[in-house]
């Protein structure tokens, strides 16, 4: 029972922080359980005396647990994407254009690495990419933006984003320096959820997509605001669509939990099993497994393969993807690896 409620203590005083909490004092609040008081009285006279004492500062830059994976640079042609690990299991992005050395970042939920990174780097930031609002992905915005000392274009689709100066919509495009930009309009995690896809101006090279919590690797995000329909359209028509060697860029650190599932969906998947041992191997020196592919998510995520007979078997529905799809995440949402 107390590492459960202790894995609670650290995402409440982690998000209190963002929600801008941080200066709840034990004042007026419990401070002790009486005898035999279960985990939400444990919880709160734990929680409020740590709020006056944790250095949230240290908390909200490596987390009760420490950093949980390496910072990593991708290379592509025309661009360098810097893989920077927050909070618990999510991932900020730094896109920086090679020429122009102009920066975007996804998702800038811990301030203070973004700003060191940028710095260390040389680079021009002037763009947040936010996918959606959820604290642990847009809670860092308001923060950055009164931080950071020139101006920063915030862009986003949902008016429930901190700081939000650029909301855009399906297919609107921008630059970062030479690189071009393209929104894709993804609800159903939530109803304003945008994906990034960032390509060369020539359009010659192989992209990148930062899918937020929409695509997982091996996975989607729950439906907490939408459909199957919407989560359908959003992996199977728009994401799909990308070029298969488009770069996948997901906002957590969730493969194995994910693939998991997804050899539960499959179990004779080679490219499953495959992927399973190459993410142990991976997460054993703490480095990423992001990012996959558009075309290797189509060969494991189930999600995606919505439409392959072994997957709609796996639901019990045939020939409807649609209704394959509402099924896997009603099962995922319950799934224990």
């Amino acid at each position: 029972m107390f590492s459960s409620v202790w894995r609670n203590i650290e995402t409440q005083l982690t998000s209190y922080y963002f929600r801008g909490l941080s200066k709840l004092t034990a004042h007026g609040a419990a401070v002790s359980a009486s005898p035999g008081a279960g985990a939400g009285s444990l919880k709160r006279c734990l929680v409020v005396p740590l709020l006056s004492r944790v250095n949230l500062q240290k908390l909200r830059t490596v987390g009760l647990r420490g950093m949980h994976s390496s910072l990593e640079d991708v290379t592509l042609d025309s661009m360098q994407v810097k893989i920077l690990p927050a909070l618990q299991d999510n991932y900020m992005y730094l896109i920086v254009d090679s020429k122009t050395k102009e920066a975007a970042v996804v998702d800038p939920v811990d301030p203070e690495l973004v700003i060191k990174t940028v710095k260390e780097s040389n680079v021009k930031l002037n763009k947040v990419l936010t996918t959606h609002h959820h604290w642990d992905h847009a809670g860092g915005n308001e923060r950055l933006v009164k931080m950071w000392d020139g101006k920063l274009e915030v862009y986003g689709g949902d008016e429930r984003i901190g700081a939000m100066n650029h909301k855009v919509c399906q297919d609107e495009t921008f630059t970062i320096g030479t690189l071009k930009v393209r929104c894709l309009s993804t609800p159903c995690h939530t109803s304003g959820h945008i994906c990034y896809y960032v390509t060369a101006t020539n359009g010659n090279e192989a992209g990148a997509v930062f899918t937020g919590d929409t695509l997982f690797q091996g996975g989607c995000g729950r439906f907490f605001e939408g459909t199957p329909e919407e989560m359908y359209d959003a992996l199977c028509a728009k994401l799909s669509a990308l070029p298969d060697d488009t770069k996948v860029f997901c906002g957590h650190e969730y493969t194995l939990q994910n693939m998991s599932f997804a050899r539960h969906v499959e179990p004779d998947n080679k490219n499953v099993q495959n992927r399973i041992e190459w993410a142990k191997l991976r997460r054993a020196t703490k480095d990423p497994t992001v990012p996959s592919t558009i075309g290797e998510e189509k060969l494991w995520n189930p999600f995606m393969r919505v439409h392959e007979a072994t997957v709609q078997n796996h639901a019990g529905i045939s020939a409807n993807p649609i209704g394959t799809m509402e099924a896997l995440r009603k099962e995922k949402d319950n799934f224990k690896a």
